[in-house]
Order: structure tokens, then sequence, then C-alpha cells
């Protein structure tokens, strides 16, 4: 015998054998296209960050999943002539969270042990291949994307 039963804000379906032999009458419903946790790209159409998108490469969440969102929205929202000329600190912040952490973000390794950062005044991120960082580290390009994880500047 088959019955249904609400926990909270989920339906349980409890269903016998019999039920599954016959061919689903299931409806499948359009997906929302502002539902913002679906796979929209990086940025939403009302200009948000999609924090979900798959692009980002989980750098979003995890131990510094704070810096980077602070970062990444800094040079988003930035205006500057240089754009992100202003966020040199919040990336400097995930640089250093992310080095406490080496297991979940190696650095590559450019043959001659660490490399400290090295920014001119009034430059940008960069993520070219003299970047302190890794392609899953590297700050989005001045179109706003972030290159995915596995994606190398070369």
């Amino acid at each position: 015998m088959s019955y249904c039963r609400e926990e909270g804000k989920d339906r349980i379906i409890f269903v016998t054998k019999e039920d599954h032999e016959a061919p689903s009458n299931a409806e499948l419903i359009a997906d929302d296209p502002n539902d913002p946790y679906e796979e929209q790209g990086l940025i939403l159409p009302n200009g948000d960050i999609n924090w979900n998108c798959p692009c980002l490469g989980g750098m979003a969440s995890g131990p510094c999943g704070s810096q980077f969102k602070e970062a990444f929205s800094c040079f988003h929202y930035s205006n500057e002539e240089v754009k992100g000329s202003e966020c040199i600190d919040n990336f400097r912040s995930m640089q250093e969270c992310m080095q406490k952490y080496p297991e979940l973000y190696p650095q590559e390794e450019d043959g001659g042990g660490s490399n400290p950062p090295q920014e001119e005044a009034g430059s940008a991120p960069t993520t070219d291949s003299d970047s302190p960082t890794s392609p899953t580290q590297a700050a989005p390009s001045s179109d706003g994307n972030a290159p995915s994880e596995g994606q190398n500047d070369s």
C-alpha cells in the first residue's frame, strides 16, 4: 500500500513494487529561468554573481570561501579605471587563507620554491603564468569570467 507523509518542507512518498511496475504518469515542470540555483553561468540575469556556477570550481565554499567571495565580488563590482585595482587586499587575504590549506589549494611550482606576490602599484591581479596563483585561484578576467578548473592561460 502506497502512502505519503510530510515532514517540514519535504514530502516523503512510499510506494510498493506494484507501483513501480506501471509506467510513470509524472509531468515535468519547466525550469524557472529566474531560479538562482539553476546553472545560468557566472552572472545571473539580475547582475548578481551565481555562487553555484560550476565555473567557480567550488571556490565559493570551503575554508576560504568567504575570502574568495569578498575578493571576487570586489573585482566584479569594481568601477575603477584599472578594474579590481582596489581589491588587492581582498585577493591577498584570499591567497593567505589558501596557503594555510595546501592540500585543498595546491600551488603551481615554477621550479624555484615559493614566489611572493609580485604586484605593481595600481595593477589588478592577473591570470598569466607569472601569477602566484593556480588556475583555480586566478582572478577573473576583465570580462568578469574566471577560468574554469583545468584551464591555463598558455
